[in-house]
C-alpha cells in the first residue's frame, strides 16, 4: 500500500498560482495522504474551503481535518444574512478505507517577540488498512523556535506510548446502546502507528534524535524499542540521512518532511521516494510504499 505525505503551502506552487487539482495530481492514488497547510476562507487563497475542494478531488476517499489555526472569518451577505464561517489552517488526512475514529492533537506553543509562530496540531485516525489497524497522524511542527519543536516533540511521543492504554473514543461494555446502533462495535486505539508530516528539522537538529535516537559511531541511529523509526532510514538510506530533499530552500536544501513508524510497523517498510518533479508546493511530497508478507 502507497502513503503519501505534502505540505500543500495551502496550494500555491513554485510559480506563485493556486492549483489544488495539480496538487491532487503529483499525489496520485495513493491508500492513505496526510496533508499540511491546508486552509478555509482565507483572503490569500481566494476565500476557498480548501477541504471541501480536496475533498471532491479524492471522492473515493474517507476524510478528516484537524485546524490548528481557527479565526473568525465570517461577514454577511448582499441582504444581510450573516455567514458563519472560519478561518482555518491545519491538516488533513484522507484514507481508502473508512477512518473509524479521529482526534485533534493541539500541540504545545508559546508566543515569540519578533518571529511568527502558529497554533500547530496533529490530526489522528484510526484506520483499518492492508497493514491492520493502526493509527495515521498528519503532523506539522514550529517552524521559529527548536524549543517549541522540543515540547511538541515530547507530547507526540507521549501520544505514540499512552493512546493505546487510555482506549478508543468510548469504552465500556455497559455504553447505552445508541452507541452501538448500526452494529458499532467498541473502538479501539491499537499500538502500531505512523507519524507524516512536516517537522521543521533536518536529521542533525538535537530534535531529531528524540524521535529517531542517537547516532552511535558503530551501530547507527539507535532507536529506543518504544521510540520511533525514520522510514527513510528503515527503507535503506542510512548512509546519507540528509539525503531525500523535500524543501529546497534558499537557506540550503533540506529535509524537513518524515515518515516516523513504529517499531512493530518496520518490518512492512518497503520503499521511499521523493517526488522531486513536484511543483505544486514550496515543498516536495513523500511516497512510503508498505507491505505485510
Amino acid at each position: 500500500m502507497r502513503l503519501v505525505s505534502y505540505n500543500i503551502q495551502y496550494g500555491t506552487g513554485k510559480d506563485g498560482v493556486v492549483n489544488l487539482p495539480r496538487i491532487a495530481a503529483e499525489i496520485g492514488d495513493a491508500d492513505i495522504i496526510a496533508l499540511q497547510e491546508v486552509e478555509r476562507y482565507n483572503s490569500q487563497t481566494g476565500m476557498t474551503d480548501q477541504v471541501a475542494v480536496l475533498a471532491a478531488l479524492f471522492p473515493d476517499h474517507y476524510w478528516v481535518y484537524g485546524p490548528g489555526l481557527d479565526l473568525d472569518a465570517s461577514c454577511h451577505d448582499a441582504d444581510g444574512t450573516l455567514l458563519n464561517r472560519r478561518r482555518q489552517f491545519g491538516n488533513m488526512l484522507l484514507s481508502a478505507t473508512p477512518i473509524q475514529s479521529s482526534r485533534n492533537h493541539l500541540l504545545p506553543r508559546f508566543s515569540l517577540v519578533e518571529q511568527l509562530t502558529l497554533q500547530r496540531s496533529m490530526i489522528e485516525g484510526v484506520i483499518n488498512c492492508e497493514l491492520g489497524l493502526i493509527r495515521v497522524y498528519s503532523v506539522h511542527l514550529g517552524h521559529s523556535s527548536a524549543e517549541e519543536r522540543e515540547g511538541q516533540i515530547e507530547y507526540l511521543m507521549d501520544v505514540l506510548r499512552t493512546a493505546p492504554d487510555l482506549g478508543g473514543a468510548w469504552s465500556g461494555r455497559q455504553a447505552p446502546s445508541h452507541w452501538r446502533e448500526n452494529g458499532q462495535q467498541q473502538p479501539q486505539m491499537p499500538r502500531p502507528a505512523i507519524f507524516m508530516g512536516d517537522f521543521n528539522l533536518t536529521p542533525d537538529f538535537k530534535e531529531y534524535e528524540r524521535l529517531a535516537g542517537r547516532m552511535d559511531s558503530y551501530y547507527g541511529r539507535t532507536t529506543p524499542a518504544n521510540g520511533l523509526i525514520d522510514a527513510w532510514i528503515g527503507c535503506g538510506h542510512a548512509c546519507d540521512e540528509k539525503a531525500g530533499v523535500t524543501c529546497p530552500d534558499k537557506r540550503g536544501d533540506m529535509r524537513i518532511d518524515y515518515a516516523f513508524v513504529s517499531p512493530d510497523l518496520a518490518p512492512a517498510l518497503r520503499t521511499m521516494t521523493v517526488g522531486n518533479d513536484a511543483v505544486g508546493s514550496d515543498h516536495q511530497p513523500i511516497y512510503l510504499d508498505m507491505e505485510i508478507d
